[in-house]
């Protein structure tokens, strides 16, 4: 379905031509005053010079060829050279209604990604640690990527990619066998089968990995047993492997059930471990193709380029002691994903403190040819998440805030807040604040751009007034009140898509605002997924929740008496309502049926 400002500019392009210039000048963008006018062109004066005419000569000559035209209600020339137009209320109404009646569910947004699979690796928690503030964001904004370039018709695949066999692991090992020496894992000798329980639980994890990190910081001789514990793992000493894959189990146990309390899902559960079998053959491959060569010791890929203006180190794949790195798991990675997924696109989801990490791997990934040429390669580099000092969040005691604890501190606030001068069933309380606080939680940190920091200020978050998701919750639960209330009256609500819709011209300029913001869905939608930015998405949402709003306030609409009218507003409230419930979808969290 062709979008409206398109239709608007081809109309405005046809006049440039018929006035006799170029007809490329006639493209329109929304206003940037909407006091003044509702699209505006200014292409007369990128062309006044090749015609050596004044801009507005040329405009008020477009503008005259623009009257009486079906799509364009008015075309004003306005010095010193724009052209201002308002659309017609009736080509508008006929726009809304072919939004409606699109069977596939998107209100006109192209099926831009058919056929082309994305991967998108987010997440990146290290295994046998707590997951805590610090992975908010990644989960948070990774799922609502993947879910825009689902919407937008693409087969994305989301990948926790953890680490999981790092010095983590060699330092929980090392702990565990200080702590209890005789267990079978440790003893060289031992040949049966090691028990099938976990000699540990998540919470006994969650304090001996910070106690061991703590003991490497001031120990050497204690990091060294650490760095051993960790090379026998990788070297497959089988009651290290062993032992390691019981900490997996508990460890993503416990992750799943957090990221299932985020509503964070993943289509593959992968970590560095995966892709140990097929690092050795990549590093022949590298050696053998000349992309690679030893400097010092270590396994080289040099990235530096003649453009760049700053320090570009090379990318190490191999140490001079023989270890990996995470370089290593992370070329390795994006070389299988090419020949197993083979997807058009890779995103990557971290602190933005990791830039120049990605931008190194991303070229030595290029410049071997382990990824196809036309293959994006994307890292979106995202801020801290900081408390109302401006500083990164933390425990009230100083401590980094476990995710789990953030979580349920929101949620606690919310109940708290449901129930407050209401009577309503605590059951039921519960299951809305839980739905409401992850909207607040998600729709807090989506409506920032990524690279930037935010403070997470759970009274602004939870209220609902303002940019927040309480808000835009609030306005759904309204409309569907609405509907309800002409449920009962004896309407009949229809279900999208549906040709029996009719919308009308608007009647008022609140109702042609609203009108205006749902033609504008696409458009949003294409963008967000193009700049891999689902701020947009929330910055639209909450627009068109004002536009609804002012309608809503200044339109009598279950009292209207004229029932062609009714019908008609009453197709503008479902097509609102179906298009938040899109976007809030796609950003990753629902709505009540009521607040």
């Amino acid at each position: 379905m062709e979008k409206l400002i398109d239709l608007i500019s081809k109309e405005v392009k046809e006049a440039f031509e018929k006035a006799g210039y170029e007809s490329s000048y006639g493209t329109v963008t929304v206003s940037n005053r909407p006091d003044l006018c509702e699209y505006q062109c200014n292409g007369a004066m990128a062309v006044a010079k090749q015609y050596h005419k004044a801009p507005i000569q040329i405009a008020s000559e477009v503008a005259d060829n623009l009257n009486d035209n079906a799509v364009i209600d008015s075309a004003q020339a306005v010095n010193p050279g724009f052209l201002n137009i308002n659309i017609r209320g009736g080509f508008l109404a006929g726009y809304l209604k072919d939004m409606s009646q699109c069977a596939d569910g998107r209100f006109g947004l192209d099926d831009i990604g058919r056929g082309r699979k994305v991967v998108v690796d987010y997440g990146g928690p290290n295994a046998a640690k707590a997951l805590h503030v610090g992975h908010l964001r990644s989960a948070v904004i990774g799922e609502a990527v993947k879910r825009i370039f689902n919407y937008a018709g693409y087969d994305a695949i989301g990948d926790i990619h953890m680490g999981d066999w790092g010095l983590q692991m060699g330092l929980v090992i090392t702990e565990l066998k200080e702590r209890f020496p005789d267990l079978p894992y440790f003893a060289d000798s031992f040949e049966g089968e090691y028990p099938k329980e976990a000699p540990i639980t998540i919470e006994e994890l969650g304090e001996i990995y910070p106690t061991a990190a703590g003991k490497a910081k001031v120990d050497p001789a204690y990091k060294d047993k650490a760095m051993e514990a960790t090379l026998k793992l990788q070297n497959g000493q089988r009651g290290y492997r062993a032992l390691w894959k019981q900490i997996m189990d508990i460890s993503v146990a416990n992750m799943k059930k957090i990221y299932d309390s985020l509503d964070v899902h993943f289509e593959l559960w992968k970590g560095e471990s995966d892709v140990q079998d097929i690092i050795p053959g990549m590093v022949s491959y590298l050696k053998d193709g000349g992309y690679a060569h030893m400097s010092e010791g270590a396994l080289v890929i040099d990235v530096k380029e003649d453009t760049d203006t700053k320090e570009m180190p090379p990318c190490i794949v191999i140490k001079s002691d023989g270890a990996s790195l995470y370089n290593t798991t992370d070329l390795a990675t994006i070389m299988e994903r090419t020949e197993k997924i083979d997807p058009v696109c890779m995103v990557y989801l971290t602190d933005k403190r990791q830039d120049l990490y990605f931008e190194q791997v991303f070229r030595a990934s290029r410049k071997s040819k382990l990824v196809k040429p036309d293959t994006e390669l994307v890292h979106i580099g995202f801020g801290t998440v900081n408390g109302k000092d401006g500083k990164p969040f933390k425990t009230r005691d100083g401590g980094v805030m476990p995710l789990e604890m953030l979580i349920k501190d929101i949620n606690d606030r919310m109940y708290e807040r449901i129930l407050e001068n209401r009577d309503i069933d605590p059951d039921e309380a519960k299951s809305i604040s839980n739905t409401v606080s992850l909207a607040a939680i998600k729709y807090g940190d989506l409506s920032n751009q990524a690279s930037k920091d935010y403070i997470f200020d759970v009274d602004k978050f939870t209220s609902s007034e303002g940019n927040t998701g309480p808000y835009i919750l609030y306005t759904m639960v309204r409309i569907r009140s609405i509907l309800a209330k002409y449920t009962e009256q004896g309407g009949s609500v229809p279900v999208l898509p549906s040709s029996d819709m009719e919308f009308i011209a608007p009647k008022s300029a609140s109702q042609k605002a609203l009108m205006l913001a749902l033609s504008g869905f696409a458009p949003v939608i294409e963008g967000a997924c193009a700049e891999v930015a689902p701020h947009r998405i929330c910055a639209y949402i909450y627009s068109l929740a004002n536009a609804f709003n002012g309608f809503y306030h200044d339109t009598k609409i279950l009292a209207c008496e004229d029932d062609k009218e009714k019908s008609g507003y009453i197709a503008i409230l479902v097509l609102t309502l179906k298009i938040l419930e899109a976007c809030i979808k796609m950003l990753g969290f629902d709505a009540p049926s009521r607040m």
